[in-house]
């Protein structure tokens, strides 16, 4: 039996190393690489300047925006499904657009938002002036949230299937009022499923790229858009390959601290 395990372990060991340890390393030896490809430590320099600082802190304040919108959508749509009759239709409604690819949602946004899109045609029909809500921040965000809403919602919903009805039960035949169960039951026992939302959304924003040159244009420059600029325009593989180790060093610190918080409620 252990043999039969260690056997059906290789499949994973050669993925884990083709496409995440070997990649990891090539990162590392690239940032120590010039532009000359001469060894040096000028891209760490350059990462520690105030524009790049700037470039990480626009990034991360973009994805708790996202993240802080799409849980305000999404915790109140996931309790409604879960008291709902029609949850099977209603998450098939919800799961349905993610089997669309992201380039098409992307590109049907810009119909909406564009100067001649669906939106400012209807404000012309009643003689309202047209909006330019494309190439925009705040389309970036709206676009963005809906794009991960389901994601959000998914881990949500379930935590809150998890919840025995037993404890509602118990929570009104002690005379708490539905806001006080909502307060004192729901929502500290759905608080795994928004963290499992929040690390789902979260770390996703922060290195968004197409979202953001299709729907943003040049109105944000994150962590996403710097990576692709340093290695499909400047072609500075070394400055590209920094700045993604940093991101990756991020992503894990976040995703430490989320799992620490959530294992220390639950201990």
């Amino acid at each position: 039996m252990r043999n039969t395990n260690r056997l059906l372990l290789i499949p994973y060991l050669i993925w884990m190393v083709l496409f995440i340890i070997i990649p990891v390393v090539l990162l590392v030896y690239y940032s120590f690489l010039d532009n000359q490809g001469h060894f040096s430590l000028t891209n760490y320099e350059n990462i520690f300047t105030l524009s790049y600082f700037k470039m990480f802190a626009d990034s991360i304040i973009f994805a708790v925006i996202i993240t802080l919108v799409t849980l305000l959508i999404s915790y109140p749509a996931a309790y409604y499904i879960a008291q709902s009759k029609f949850q099977n239709l209603l998450l098939m409604i919800m799961i349905i657009p993610t089997w669309i690819n992201l380039l098409l949602k992307t590109y049907a946004f810009i119909g909406l938002l564009s100067h001649d899109g669906l939106i400012n045609q209807l404000f012309n029909i009643f003689n309202l002036s047209p909006i330019n809500m494309l190439f925009t921040a705040g389309a970036f965000i709206v676009v963005s949230s809906y794009i991960y809403i389901p994601f959000m919602i998914l881990p949500i919903f379930n935590s809150m299937k998890a919840i025995p009805n037993n404890l509602l039960q118990a929570s009104s035949d002690l005379g708490a009022n539905p806001l006080t169960t909502f307060g004192k039951v729901i929502m500290p026992l759905t608080r795994e499923g928004v963290m499992t939302g929040v690390q789902v959304t979260f770390i996703p924003a922060l290195s968004l790229f197409m979202i953001t040159r299709l729907i943003a244009g040049n109105k944000v420059i994150n962590i996403g858009t710097a990576i692709e600029e340093q290695f499909l325009t400047i072609q500075n593989y070394g400055m590209g390959s920094t700045i993604a180790l940093f991101l990756i060093i991020f992503m894990a610190f976040i995703l430490i601290m989320t799992k620490s918080k959530s294992n220390h409620r639950k201990g």
